[in-house]
Order: C-alpha cells, then structure tokens, then sequence
C-alpha cells in the first residue's frame, strides 16, 4: 500500500480509497445514457454474485443515499403495516433500527444484550416461541459501534425454522465477512458502497428476495426509499428514478476490480483481520485494552476501553493523531469511556504498525505512561464475558 496524500482514515467508514478509485471519479457522465446504465448493470450483477444471489431468485437494488437511508428503505418496504419485527441490538446501530421502526409507526419489541455481547440462537429461539405474532427479525452483523461480530448463522438457522423472516443491516461488514445467501437464509440484506468493498459514498444496496420485493408493492411510507418502486423501475428502464451518484458509481466499479484483483471475500478478510490482530497486538503492548473479548471482536473496527491516567484527553489524542496522518473515532459506548480504530479501507498490516507507533507518541506528548484503563472497565468486561 502506498502512503496518500491525506490522512488514513481509520474509521468504518468512509475510508481511505485506492488512487484508482479516486480517480475513476474525473469523468462526468449522463445519467440516461446507454453507457451509464450499463455501468448500474454491471454494478448489480457484480454484488449479486458476490453474495451468491444470481441463481436464487436474489436481485440488488442500489439506492442513493447513506447506509441509514437503505436500513430504513429496507424497513419500511419489507416490513408491513401491521408487522411485528424483532430486534436484536447491542449497540447504537441496533438501537437506530428500533428508532427507524418508531418513525414509521411499525410495532417492534427490542432484544437489548448490551455493548459487550452478542444476541445468541437461544435467545431468539425464546422469544420467538414467546411471540407468536413476530414476522421479522433484524440483526446488525457487525455492530460498530463496539466492533462487535454477530453470530447471523446461528441467527438465520432459529428464524428459518419458526418460519419467519430475516432482516440483516450488514453496513460493515458485507464484502469481507463471509455473507452468502446460499448457506444464510434471509429475506434481504443492506450495505454501503463506502465500506468493505472500498468505494466512496454516495450510495448503497439491497441484497433481496424477488418475492420480497415483489409483495413490497404499497408497502412504503416514503417514495424516495421505495425499494419496490427503484426495483421495478431500473428492471424496466436501466436507469436510477432520480438523480444517480454517477461518480460514486465509476469509482465503485473499480473497486469492485480491485477488490476481484485482491481475492474476492476471502483476500478481503484476510488482510483485514490481519490489519486487526497487528494493531491490537501493539496497542496491547503500549498498555491499552480492547473492549471485546477475541471471540467476539470483529476484522472491521476494535473498540480501546481509554486510558486512565488523568492526563489523558481522547480530544487532544485524536488532535495528536491526525497531526501524524491518521483520524481515528471517538468511542459510542455509554458506560465507559472508550475510542475506535478501524481496519478496513486500503491499507495494510504495515500501516497499522504506523498507527501503533503514533499511538505511542501522542501517549508520550500527553505525559500519559501507558493506556491501561481504569479497572473498573476491565472488570465489567470479564463480568459480563463470564
């Protein structure tokens, strides 16, 4: 990996892009012309096969907007009026589900495990049992907000047996964790052109039943985010209804070269996972501790309990930090004070030992002897593991 000009950005993005990528963005094209509807073809057809949809009665429908705008679009098509969805949250993107489902008036009850553990198959198999008028379940597949991998297989298998449907925010993690409908049963999957597959924002997709969106007709509060509607008419015309991220669109195609160069999924994950356990090797040895326990702790973002010494200040350690090329994330947590590094985007294992020594330096300037956290923080964490 080469060194960009800007800062990494050591976040779940957006994050930083391959130069190729960025400069697929120096063309303008036209939204109706026949070139450019060839482009959104070869865009849907490309992730249909990455998530192994193409034979299954599986169709992509890419939707302008953030990862948000295609959970809620998601949401309010596949789910009716007098639904009843399951969610199963453990941290804030969870959490932002179960507010989308208030806004549009969808009944919904909250499975809530908390920032340091997953929702597990027994769990959803009670309640299931207990709610017999549940018709969908929706899960986050790597919960951000802590880094924390769900167990969606585990998940799927309980869902398909009580005969109802399931729905998987996988904004993060699609594109490196393993996410093939062919071995995971579910009505349909959302993520974002901006995160593992290294495009830019602009836009993202859903990965869904035919059937799914076929019944979706009428289902939605909301004519931009009307999935049946985007879906019925790129089928008919090749074209976006309204103005398309066409730059977004070019450099997503060349990632999606890149990312077929690099390995597909499985090259992916590896350098990835190998950009986590690098980094939290060294940042463990400077003192600091990660939040997760390693069975939970995803390839896509690690969450650092912060440091207890009282010279400490996350705002002037991030200052420090992108003074030396790198913007890190404040923590999302509730209980403790914590931060974020992410390990996707276009870099690797050699960069991540870059950050661990910068890491190291902001904690010198700062007068700050090591990042071990209060312990406190710690013994929540193995509590809460046991």
């Amino acid at each position: 990996m080469t060194t960009p000009a800007d800062p990494y950005l050591l976040t779940p993005g957006p994050l930083t892009t391959a130069a190729s990528t960025k400069a697929a963005m120096q063309r303008d094209w036209g939204s109706w012309d026949a070139d450019f509807r060839a482009m959104t073809a070869r865009l849907r057809a490309a992730l249909l096969e990455i998530a192994g949809g193409t034979d299954l009665g599986y169709d992509c429908v890419p939707l302008q907007g953030s990862g948000s705008y295609c959970v809620e679009a998601m949401l309010g098509s596949f789910v009716p009026r007098d639904g009843h969805v399951l969610v199963l949250a453990n941290g804030a993107y969870g959490k932002r589900i179960a507010t989308t489902l208030r806004y549009l008036e969808r009944r919904h009850t909250v499975h809530d495990t908390g920032d340091y553990l997953p929702p597990r198959a027994a769990d959803v198999e009670r309640l299931l049992a207990a709610h017999a008028d549940i018709t969908h379940v929706v899960v986050v597949h790597c919960e951000t907000s802590s880094g924390i991998l769900n167990p969606i297989g585990e998940i799927a298998e309980v869902v398909a047996r009580h005969g109802r449907r399931l729905l998987i925010d996988s904004m993060s993690a699609f594109g490196a964790v393993p996410l093939d409908v062919r071995a995971l049963p579910c009505e349909a999957f959302v993520s974002s052109a901006n995160k593992c597959i290294e495009g830019v924002p602009g836009f993202g997709f859903v990965i869904a039943k035919k059937s799914a969106l076929e019944a979706a007709k009428g289902n939605s509060h909301s004519l931009a985010l009307d999935l049946h509607d985007q879906w019925d008419v790129m089928n008919r015309t090749g074209q976006w209804r309204f103005t398309p991220p066409t730059h977004a669109v070019a450099a997503f195609l060349e990632a999606l070269r890149l990312y077929a160069e690099q390995g597909g999924q499985p090259g992916r994950l590896a350098r990835y996972t190998r950009n986590r356990d690098v980094m939290v090797a060294g940042m463990q040895a400077l003192g600091f501790e990660p939040l997760l326990t390693d069975a939970w702790r995803s390839p896509i973002i690690v969450t650092f309990f912060s440091p207890a010494h009282a010279n400490f200040s996350f705002a002037r350690f991030y200052e420090l930090m992108k003074e030396q090329g790198f913007i890190i994330y404040p923590g999302k947590l509730t209980r403790v004070e914590s931060f974020r590094i992410g390990c996707i985007g276009a870099l690797d294992e050699s960069v991540m030992r870059r950050v661990v020594q910068a890491c190291g330096t902001a904690l010198r300037t700062m007068g700050v002897p090591d990042g071990a956290p209060e312990h406190a923080s710690l013994d929540a964490r193995e509590a809460l593991a046991a």
